[in-house]
């Protein structure tokens, strides 16, 4: 059964789709190259921590119509602003402070994210995308943080940036901003398949698909202990893997799993 609804606040912006386990998530401004604009980013946001507490929802896919991604931030959204009493800096921190809570609430949702990136992404829309947990990317996508160009650091951008290729990769697309191909967004470690755009939605469904099969539980463990232990130090890491791997092993769906290894059968998964 598939279920599509719109967020209220704003239906153009944001497509929403349940299907078979997978939450699709649509950005639906072509118009604006999908930009990341305040209703946009407030919109993702609602749609991702809905996510959170929706158990037909086991794994997010974040897309978009058109021939862009996401170009990033709205210039023109943020430059309307300069011409407040405070130069605009009251919502500029409100509109960087949406977008921290937007890439962080991708991170930190216990439900795996995969960006189905063709076309361009850009800037924040970068961001977006090496924020989830996977990326697969059409043959003609593009990857960019190009704010040294215009004068504006991509310094928010850098954050995932960062933590998605090496250093020597970020500072170099960073410095030069420069879009990179689909292959050495690849080669960098930024996207995890690089596939025919005609065959993008195909490949990300199976993908989904995959990752569904598996209890929600252990996704869940699995996803958070990833991105805390990666924030600690080697010893601290081991430390704190160890407890997560004892409560690991007393759920119910590990018991059942590793019986249904050992008979050699199809394990049945209660997400406990």
């Amino acid at each position: 059964m598939t279920e599509t609804a719109a967020l209220p606040s704003a239906p153009e912006l944001v497509r929403r789709e349940v299907a078979d386990g997978v939450l699709r998530l649509t950005l639906a401004n072509p118009q604006r190259r999908n930009a990341l604009s305040e209703a946009m980013m407030s919109a993702l946001l609602a749609s991702i921590e809905a996510a959170g507490a929706d158990s037909d929802v086991r794994v997010v896919v974040i897309a978009a119509e058109g021939p862009a991604f996401s170009a990033g931030h709205d210039l023109k959204e943020l430059s309307q602003h300069r011409a407040a009493p405070d130069n605009g800096r009251a919502y500029y921190d409100r509109i960087f402070t949406l977008c921290a809570r937007l890439m962080t609430a991708v991170v930190r949702l216990p439900k795996p994210v995969i960006a189905e990136v063709k076309g361009v992404a850009t800037a924040a829309g970068c961001q977006l995308a090496a924020s989830c947990d996977l990326v697969v990317a059409g043959d003609n996508a593009k990857f960019a943080t190009p704010g040294v160009n215009i004068g504006l650091f991509c310094s928010t951008p850098m954050v995932a940036l960062s933590r998605a290729v090496g250093a020597k990769q970020a500072m170099e697309m960073l410095l030069l901003g420069e879009p990179i191909d689909a292959p050495t967004a690849l080669a960098f470690g930024l996207v995890n398949r690089v596939v025919a755009e005609a065959d993008l939605t195909g490949e990300v469904n199976r993908l989904a698909a995959r990752i569904v099969a598996k209890s929600p539980l252990v996704l869940k463990i699995g996803k958070e202990a990833f991105y805390a232990q990666r924030e600690m130090g080697l010893d601290e890491a081991y430390h704190y893997t160890a407890r997560v791997m004892t409560e690991n092993m007393l759920a119910r769906d590990a018991a059942e799993g590793i019986d249904a290894f050992l008979t050699k059968r199809s394990p049945e998964w209660q997400g406990r």
